[in-house]
């Protein structure tokens, strides 16, 4: 009788599991969750000042290559010409010219005999040439414009307080002069840079 109640038993049990429909893999696709920025990325932002010409800001020294052309003779770099403006001598302007390293006709320039208008004259130089470097080089007149209203200024280690700025004191001219071009390449309208007379480099 025990053994019939268990056969029985066994058949209830294995027709439950036969009833039970096989689990069916969902149909809906699965959602994949991504983090998300908790704020928006901080746009890019121009410098309030750029206090050196180092670096990103390396394009805006003097030292930097670009051709020029200025009063007939072609120049590597500014440095270059504004060092050979200080002889209205021709022979020397173009042996200068000629000199690969701005460092070099830097030195050479020192050594020069200055014109008797020099200390007047080499406003209007540097202006020149810096414009020119701006001009006729798309990429760097680029350049100058993404520093957008920064205060641009030649901190250096030289004490040159006539061009730049040294320990916190200085005209800043090559600065000023840097800032009226980048003005005139916006199309802003013309400021005046003030004559200053005095030794300079």
């Amino acid at each position: 009788m025990r053994s019939i109640l268990a056969a029985a038993l066994i058949l209830v049990l294995a027709s439950c599991q036969s009833a039970t429909p096989p689990e069916q893999p969902s149909t809906h696709p699965t959602t994949l969750t991504t983090a998300l920025p908790t704020s928006a990325p901080t746009p890019a932002t121009h410098p309030s000042r750029i206090a050196e010409f180092q670096g990103p800001y390396r394009f805006l020294s003097n030292f930097w290559p670009a051709t020029i052309e200025y009063e007939g003779i072609t120049y590597p770099s500014v440095e270059h010409a504004y060092q050979a403006s200080k002889t209205t001598n021709v022979a020397d302007r173009k042996r200068i010219a000629a000199i690969s390293d701005p460092a070099d006709a830097k030195r050479e320039g020192r050594l020069l005999a200055l014109r008797d208008d020099w200390d007047i004259a080499k406003f209007k130089v540097m202006e020149d040439c810096i414009r020119l470097k701006f001009t006729k080089h798309p990429e760097l007149a680029a350049e100058l414009l993404a520093t957008g209203d920064a205060k641009l200024e030649e901190g250096n280690n030289w004490n040159d307080q006539i061009w730049g700025v040294y320990k916190g004191e200085g005209q800043n001219r090559l600065g000023k002069i840097l800032m009226k071009v980048r003005s005139e390449l916006r199309g802003d309208k013309p400021t005046t840079t003030q004559s200053t007379t005095g030794k300079a480099p």
